[in-house]
C-alpha cells in the first residue's frame, strides 16, 4: 500500500487532500463530517472580526463546468465561531482557520484568535474576488501580501498560508512577497473573476454582478500557477481549483503542490470525494511502481 502522507512546511497530513475554505466549513458538524469522509485536513469558512451578511441572493450559479459565486464573505464573526472551533478541533486531522480583514491589524487579531481556538494553521484570504475593500483588492498588491504575512507570522507559532489570487498579471510575484513575509507556504488559487448574464432577463444573474468562478473550468489555470510558483519560489504550495478525481489532484501534485484543496468537487460529489480521490492516487502510485506520494511531487519539472 502506497504511503499518501505529506507535509506542507511543519503541517503533517495523513493524505494530500484538504477541504477548501467556503465549502462545508460553516459549522463544526460539517467539518467533522468531512474529516470522517477521509480528508487530510479541513479549512474553515473565512471568518472576520464582526458578523457579516454578505451579498443578497442569488449568490451562486451552477455553470456547465463549475460554479460562479458571490457570497460576499458572509460569516458569524470570530467570537461566535469560537464554539465551532472548540468542537471541530476534536477531530484527528488539522483544522486550518481561514481569516479575512482589511489590514495587518485585523488579520493579526483574527489569526491570534484562531491559534487560541486550536487551529493547526491559519490561511490568509487575500484573494476573494467579490468583496469590496477585502480579499483580491488587498492581495493583488505584493507589498500588502508581504506586510500582512509578516505581521501575522510575527504574532503566531503555527504555520501561516496566504491564499493567492489568480486575477493578476504575475502570481509568482505574490508568492515571492509571501515568502519574503515569512509564509510557511502559499495556497494557489482562489476563484477567477467572472460573470454570467441571463439573455432572457437582459441582466447579470448574480446580485453582485461579478463573482468568482471555480470548478473544472479553472483547473488548467490553477495547475499553471502552481507550476510557476514551484519553479521560481522556494516555498511549499497547496494547489486548489477544479479537483474532483485522483488524476486531477495528481496534475497539481506533479506541478509541485505538496497538498491539494477540494471545494466545488465536494459540492458536486459530496464529502465522499476525499476518499475516492485518495483511492485513485494510491492506485496510480501502485500501478506505476511508487511506494510513496513523495515519488511524484514536482515530477512535471523533470521533463
Amino acid at each position: 500500500m502506497a504511503d499518501l502522507s505529506t507535509s506542507v512546511g511543519k503541517l503533517q497530513l495523513r493524505n494530500p487532500t484538504m477541504l477548501a475554505s467556503g465549502i462545508l466549513g460553516e459549522t463544526a458538524e460539517l467539518l467533522l463530517r468531512v474529516v470522517d469522509s477521509g480528508a487530510g485536513a479541513v479549512v474553515t469558512k473565512s471568518i472576520g472580526l464582526e458578523p457579516r451578511e454578505g451579498h443578497p441572493n442569488p449568490t451562486v450559479v451552477e455553470m456547465e463546468h463549475g460554479l460562479l459565486n458571490a457570497v460576499g464573505l458572509a460569516n458569524p464573526g470570530i467570537e461566535i465561531f469560537k464554539e465551532e472551533m472548540e468542537v471541530a478541533t476534536k477531530g484527528d486531522v488539522p483544522v486550518i482557520g481561514s481569516v479575512f480583514g482589511k489590514d495587518v491589524d485585523e488579520f493579526t487579531k483574527l489569526a491570534v484568535k484562531m491559534e487560541e481556538f486550536g487551529a493547526a494553521a491559519v490561511e490568509l484570504n487575500l484573494s476573494c474576488p467579490h468583496a469590496e475593500g477585502l480579499g483580491h483588492e488587498i492581495g493583488a498588491d505584493p507589498k500588502n501580501v508581504k506586510e500582512i504575512t509578516e505581521g501575522v507570522k510575527s504574532s503566531l507559532s503555527i504555520p501561516v498560508f496566504p491564499k493567492l489570487t489568480p486575477n493578476v498579471k504575475d502570481i509568482v510575484e505574490l508568492a515571492d512577497a509571501a515568502a519574503k513575509g515569512g509564509a510557511d507556504g502559499v495556497v494557489a488559487i482562489n476563484t477567477v473573476r467572472a460573470m454570467a448574464i441571463s439573455p432572457e432577463a437582459r441582466m447579470p444573474i448574480l446580485a453582485n454582478k461579478i463573482g468568482g468562478l471555480s470548478g473544472t473550468a479553472i483547473r488548467p489555470i490553477g495547475v499553471r500557477c502552481v507550476y510557476e510558483i514551484w519553479k521560481e519560489v522556494p516555498i511549499p504550495v497547496i494547489g486548489v481549483g477544479g479537483i474532483s478525481s485522483g488524476m486531477d489532484a495528481l496534475e497539481y501534485l506533479m506541478a509541485g503542490a505538496s497538498a491539494v484543496q477540494i471545494g466545488s468537487g465536494v459540492w458536486i460529489g459530496g464529502p465522499e470525494v476525499f476518499a475516492s480521490v485518495c483511492k485513485e492516487i494510491e492506485e496510480f502510485l501502485e500501478r506505476n511502481g511508487h511506494s510513496s506520494l513523495n515519488d511524484v511531487l514536482g515530477a512535471a519539472h523533470s521533463c
